[in-house]
């Protein structure tokens, strides 16, 4: 009875149904019009190897929007190439890749992750302690980033030397599942605990739905917000971690394209701008049908220029389809209902 509950309660969510249904048909026309070359394994492995560096991002958007009073992360792109950036440039020269492997591998990582710590933490204290507007601060920061990004490498790309073990974080592969992906997985799996079974999620979707609420309710604001910007640029990083092992470079202007789409990656996945909703596995379909098109056309030989249209009309289509109160909320005509847990 509970599980039938479960999963009646699973399907009342319209814009999970219509990601869904999205993902299947492009799936099954894609077979059809590839000759059943898109389901082929090394086909499947790279579009499960492209996919974390935006699923991770649009995590990170998703976590902000839901904070609400404007709530959005701009600088994760310019903090995913900046942790890249500096882990390449430290590490070897503290550690020989020859001599010790694991231990340069795990040095990058920490590094990396401890940049991303820090510049999250950067946002949520100015966000949180002067009050800016979100949208503002990390535009700011984004540029900052990038700039000291720049700086460091003089405008060029930063190699990344090669080390089988940390290669294998972009490239390679366990029981034929590409280790970026696991990493998405386990990230959306965490962040879904967080969300939903954890009083971190209970006050950051009422911070969301009803600020008066929670502050009444003796949710501290500041440090709610702090934390979760941090956790944004720990999942930045971990985007960089894996765009600079793939590439086995860093670049100061490295997916600069990336940030649109993880935002409409967010939006499409059905969390609202207003604050307060949105759910996780929504986010993960909206990602996968942009990496099932993306992959298709690339098949097919279609130009990105049409990618990008198909793109923008399966957002207009995901918001119809949502119905009139999501689109009123994004424009700022009305306030959003109560937040829905994922």
């Amino acid at each position: 009875m509970k599980s039938s509950f479960a999963v009646g309660k699973l399907f009342a969510d319209r814009q999970l149904n219509f990601l869904l249904a999205v993902n299947v048909l492009v799936v099954l026309v894609a077979t059809a019009l590839s000759h059943g070359q898109f389901v082929d394994v090394d086909n499947l492995q790279s579009m499960g190897s492209q996919l974390p560096e935006l699923g991770l991002l649009a995590l990170g958007i998703m976590l902000s929007m839901i904070s609400g009073n404007g709530g959005i992360d701009l600088s994760g792109v310019g903090l995913a190439n900046l942790s890249g950036m500096i882990a390449a440039l430290i590490v070897p020269k503290c550690l020989s890749a020859d001599a010790s492997p694991v231990a340069y591998t795990a040095l990058f990582c920490a590094i990396v992750v401890a940049i991303g710590l820090l510049g999250g933490l950067l946002n949520g204290v100015v966000i949180a302690k002067l009050r800016l507007t979100p949208i503002l601060c990390t535009l700011g920061t984004q540029l900052l980033f990038t700039g000291i990004a720049v700086v460091l490498s003089n405008g060029a790309s930063v190699p990344v030397e090669y080390v089988d073990q940390l290669s294998d974080i972009g490239n390679g592969t366990a029981f034929q599942v590409p280790i970026s992906f696991i990493i998405f997985i386990a990230a959306i799996v965490v962040l879904g605990w967080l969300l939903k079974r954890s009083p971190f999620g209970l006050r950051l979707y009422l911070m969301g739905t009803n600020p008066k609420a929670a502050f009444y309710a003796g949710i501290p604001r500041a440090r709610m917000l702090i934390l979760t910007y941090t956790m944004c640029g720990v999942l930045a990083s971990l985007a960089g971690l894996i765009s600079a092992t793939h590439t086995s470079s860093a670049k100061w202007d490295y997916g600069n394209s990336y940030l649109l789409i993880s935002i409409l990656i967010a939006v499409m996945g059905g969390v609202n701008p207003a604050g307060g909703r949105g759910r996780i596995i929504s986010v993960f379909f909206a990602a996968t049908v942009l990496q099932f098109l993306a992959s298709l056309f690339n098949l097919l030989g279609v130009s990105q220029f049409f990618g990008d249209c198909a793109w923008g009309f399966l957002l207009l289509l995901s918001l119809a389809f949502a119905g009139g109160e999501r689109v009123s909320a994004i424009f700022g005509f009305t306030r959003s209902d109560p937040a829905a847990r994922r």
